[in-house]
């Protein structure tokens, strides 16, 4: 009887972890097997031998100095801002945190397209500007590159860097400003100490989310010449003659440096951290920004927000409007036809769109119903067993998605005999389910630490069997969050292209693949014209996840 009962409390959670570890860990274990043992024993002179490459090595290089620069370009960008969201009279205009998510709700494969129809020879700059020559053309450089990825990626540290100053209470500044310490003199002493845990956290992220990206390196890295992991990671895997032993070493260097990483940043969190909220009240010190001071900082919020969204939104949007490129922008050159014939006379856009809404919806909801099983096992365990379920299902949000999906590729290749799902559409969206499923269970947690426990306490006493508490209880509370992290999924799963690129069936395209191969094959406007549709379905999709967010509040 004891047996049985054990068996009830711990089979589900049992069973929910073997089905974790074959989603994700068996993955990732596979990636450094493949490294060391390439054929059939255990050997490091291979993966030595390709990580030392020179090539490689190259490749490295470029990817921890475009880490790098990203990262400070971002901070340059988002600093400012986010001291005049949190700081001053800018606060009450609430429209803008919406604003300045577009930029990293819209594909950065999509936004670098943009930029470079904007900016390349006879591109939309030198039409708007005929006398500026070639300048435009200094663009396709490392700088540009640079550019490009800080401006997708910038509204991560924006809103971490304005949340931790919105918790600076005001009385730390104004007890600068009484001791005689200036403006530029309270920034160094008070606010850069007090955020630099939080400031760690945004660095982290934007450094590993430079190093994940493949879109912008993949359209305007390759053209540039300039290579990071992901490109190569990618060839290897890809193009003839395909050598997985080599991505799987570049693999397994990309997880390393992730790992580091974050141990630093937990470092840095700890030994940085300062608790500035407390059960007093605090009031938060904001500056009316009134005649020149208010101008500038109009001024520069527009201009982030015309290089940040303007200029990919109107390159892409003009091009899938032009008739014949050869003419640009004259009057009477523009036409809707690529729309129309997009849906009438393009069968593989159509299917494209139809198969990218199938897998999101199905890769959402599967994420979801797992997620939400994760959370609840995870508060029913105990600690040391939800600790561990919990990081293994967080474990794809510290990783660079490719990393994953070189892991599952190699995994159920290997399996294919006994569990035939690799080149369907089973194994998108198994891999969609193993990378998103993070966002699920970070919104279904925060829903369940608002729950009081006395409520499920409640419904026990009353003779409520767990799963009758769980639906009629936990359930409805939860809902919002479950509902949260299924769109979040929808909306990335929709419009993901390394996965697709990756393991696709053949002959089977989604939006991203599809606006890639028509972008690369020269039929630009129908590309931009697909592009269209998905970046206004995903500001859609990102107002409406806003106003559920706000209702939850």
């Amino acid at each position: 009887m004891k047996q049985s009962d054990n068996w009830k409390h711990r089979g589900p959670l049992c069973m929910l972890g073997l089905l974790l570890a074959i989603l994700i860990v068996c993955p990732l274990v596979m990636i450094f097997a493949r490294a060391v043992i390439p054929d059939g024993r255990f050997d490091l002179s291979g993966a030595w031998a390709a990580v030392s490459d020179r090539d490689n090595l190259n490749t490295i290089f470029n990817s921890l100095v475009l880490g790098a620069c990203v990262t400070a370009l971002s901070t340059a960008i988002a600093a400012p801002l986010a001291y005049l969201f949190a700081r001053t009279s800018l606060a009450r205009a609430r429209w803008l945190d919406i604003v300045f998510m577009i930029p990293f709700m819209t594909p950065p494969y999509i936004a670098s397209m943009g930029w470079i129809l904007f900016m390349q020879k006879k591109g939309l700059f030198q039409q708007l500007f005929p006398g500026s020559g070639s300048i435009s053309e200094g663009f396709f450089s490392f700088g540009g590159l640079v550019l490009t990825m800080s401006l997708h990626v910038f509204p991560f540290m924006l809103t971490i860097l304005k949340n931790a100053m919105l918790n600076i209470p005001a009385s730390l500044e104004e007890s600068g400003a009484v001791f005689g310490a200036g403006f530029r003199q309270r920034l160094e002493k008070i606010f850069m100490p007090l955020l630099s845990g939080n400031y760690a956290i945004a660095a982290l992220l934007v450094f590993v989310k430079t190093l994940s990206e493949y879109g912008t390196p993949s359209t305007l890295g390759r053209r540039i010449g300039f290579y990071v992991f992901t490109t190569d990671i990618h060839r290897h895997a890809t193009t003839a003659p395909v050598d997985f032993g080599k991505a799987a070493s570049l693999s397994s260097v990309l997880v390393g440096i992730c790992l580091v990483l974050w141990w630093v940043q937990n470092y840095i969190t700890v030994k940085k951290s300062y608790r500035l909220v407390s059960g007093k009240g605090s009031r938060s010190h904001m500056t009316e920004l009134k005649g020149g001071k208010g101008f500038l900082a109009w001024f520069y919020v527009i201009f982030v927000l015309a290089v940040a969204v303007g200029i990919p939104y109107f390159s892409v949007i003009s091009t899938s409007l032009i008739k014949l490129r050869g003419y640009g922008l004259a009057a009477g050159n523009f036409t809707v036809r690529h729309y129309v014939d997009l849906f009438m006379k393009n069968p593989k856009g159509c299917q494209a769109l139809i198969n990218s809404l199938g897998l999101a919806a199905g890769s959402a909801t599967i994420a979801a119903v797992l997620g939400t099983m994760t959370v609840t096992a995870v508060r029913r365990s105990s600690r040391k067993a939800g600790k561990a379920l919990e990081a293994v299902s967080l474990l794809p949000e510290m990783l660079p998605g490719i990393v994953l999906v070189i892991g599952i590729m190699l995994f159920w290749n290997a399996v294919y005999k006994v569990v035939p799902l690799y080149n369907t559409m089973g194994i998108m969206i198994l891999a969609y389910v193993a990378l998103f499923l993070p966002y699920t269970i970070q919104y279904v947690t925060s829903s369940f630490t608002q729950i009081n426990d006395n409520l499920i306490w409640a419904g026990r006493t009353f003779g409520g069997a767990p799963s009758y508490v769980f639906l009629h209880i936990t359930l409805p509370l939860i809902m919002k969050g479950v509902a949260t992290g299924w769109m979040m999924t929808f909306i990335i799963a929709f419009r993901e292209l390394v996965t697709a690129s990756l393991i696709a069936p053949p002959n089977t395209l989604v939006v991203s693949t599809f606006i890639m191969r028509e972008f690369e094959q020269g039929s630009v406007s129908v590309g931009m014209a697909m592009a269209v549709l998905c970046m206004l379905f995903t500001t859609a999709a990102l107002v409406l996840l806003n106003l559920v967010l706000d209702r939850r509040r």
